[in-house]
């Protein structure tokens, strides 16, 4: 049993929200948010990523950091540029991108199933991010973010999103990256009714995107929980800031592979070392369409397709048939002595929303040496992986397009 909840949203004012609302913190760098930002002083940015208000040299895990954030947040309340909604609704977000729309429900999700393993998760958290989150969170005394969960589409949820998305939004813009926002409004209370009993017909939930959001907020629960002897659990930091989609509604791109070195291997060796293991074919200069269990391949200037050989891989095992566990297994370990990929500075992980034309950039200014262009995990495997408690190996999905902060915020008091 899933349970949401209506919350009263922090939000723009509606003839504002294009220019404040802005990508999350954790898809672009400081630089680029100061650029981003720069001209624009009711950019959300000021909000999530709050040390571009502050010396270049400001150590991003500060107090500084924190405080100036919650500064930020409490100056966009004061001047109005966000307000909060007078009574408790669920929010449908809307994002149409390349030919594609997901929508979701804009609400409050419960630590008390995440802590539960309702919300099911596949990927591990980074102690230095989980802390990072968890203190701005508590230092502004909300939640900024949202997490990106997801269900196993249900026709009576999936028709509710559908019936609200043909009324009047409170917001509709297209931003700099192309992607169309919309948001409208549910706050009658009987049909908040019905959508909470709809999740709470779910037996669980997934986290597509935001991990260190959901961890944050379930340390934050379980700190002011102890605080407070008068603890009932419908408290404000019972509960984080979510939109949840249905499963079909989402894609996932490739999160592609750069390494540093060949580990002292001539490039002719390398390949013949490849070639044990893995089906090799020359795609010349242009990258190779890449289906599932195989891979694209850059070295010297040229596009290879590598397809692993029958045997190498265990299909019937939800981690051992994920094409970056392939590679894993059978190349970046043996071949190239990638050791834990998530401190290994030899290894670098490109998002596919930058397309073959990066890896080919990286690889040909000498940075790189070689290249991996993969085939996306799909959400099925994401959901068996979780379904199974288990973990994926580190960057094994990018959602995209990515939620836009600053929409709807989550106060704690």
């Amino acid at each position: 049993m899933i349970k949401i909840k209506a919350l009263r949203g922090l939000r723009p004012r509606d003839d504002i929200a294009a220019q404040v609302a802005a990508p999350p913190y954790d898809v672009i760098s400081s630089d680029e948010a100061r650029e981003m930002a720069k001209n624009n002083p009711v950019s959300f940015l000021h909000v999530n990523k709050p040390e571009i208000d502050l010396p270049s040299s400001t150590d991003l895990y500060s107090e500084q950091v924190y405080a100036k954030g919650a500064e930020n947040l409490r100056r966009f309340i004061a001047e109005g540029i966000l307000l909060q909604d007078p009574q408790p609704a669920i929010y449908i977000y809307q994002q149409q991108w390349q030919g594609r729309t997901q929508t979701g429900y804009f609400c409050l999700a419960s630590v008390e199933d995440y802590d539960a393993d309702r919300i099911r998760k596949h990927e591990l958290t980074r102690a230095s991010k989980e802390k990072d989150r968890t203190t701005l969170t508590d230092r502004q005394n909300a939640q900024i973010g949202p997490v990106f969960l997801m269900y196993q589409a249900e026709p009576v949820l999936d028709g509710y999103l559908a019936e609200a998305a043909t009324t009047s939004p409170l917001v509709d813009f297209t931003s700099p990256d192309s992607v169309r926002h919309t948001l409208w409004r549910i706050d009658d209370p009987a049909r908040i009714a019905q959508i909470e009993k709809g999740f709470a017909r779910l037996e669980k939930l997934y986290v597509a995107d935001g991990h260190h959001r959901s961890a944050a907020a379930s340390n934050i629960c379980r700190e002011r929980r102890a605080a407070n002897p008068d603890h009932t659990g419908e408290e404000p930091y019972n509960y984080f800031l979510a939109v949840i989609f249905p499963h079909h509604h989402l894609r996932i791109l490739p999160y592609n592979r750069v390494v540093t070195d060949l580990n002292t291997l001539a490039p002719a060796e390398f390949m013949r070392a490849v070639e044990e293991k893995f089906d090799v074919q020359p795609a010349g200069a242009a990258v190779p369409e890449v289906p599932e269990h195989a891979m694209g391949m850059y070295l010297e200037g040229k596009w290879h397709l590598i397809t692993p050989r029958p045997g190498t891989w265990d299909s019937r095992d939800a981690i051992e048939d994920l094409d970056v566990n392939i590679l894993m297994k059978n190349l970046l370990v043996p071949l190239l002595a990638i050791g834990d990929p998530r401190t290994d500075q030899r290894i670098d992980f490109v998002g596919g929303i930058r397309g073959p034309e990066e890896l080919v950039r990286l690889v040909d200014s000498g940075k790189f040496k070689v290249a991996f262009a993969m085939h996306p995990t799909s959400i099925e495997q994401l959901m068996a992986v979780a379904d199974a408690g288990l973990i994926m190996p580190p960057k094994s999905t990018w959602f995209e397009p990515k939620l836009r902060s600053g929409l709807v915020i989550h106060l704690l008091d």
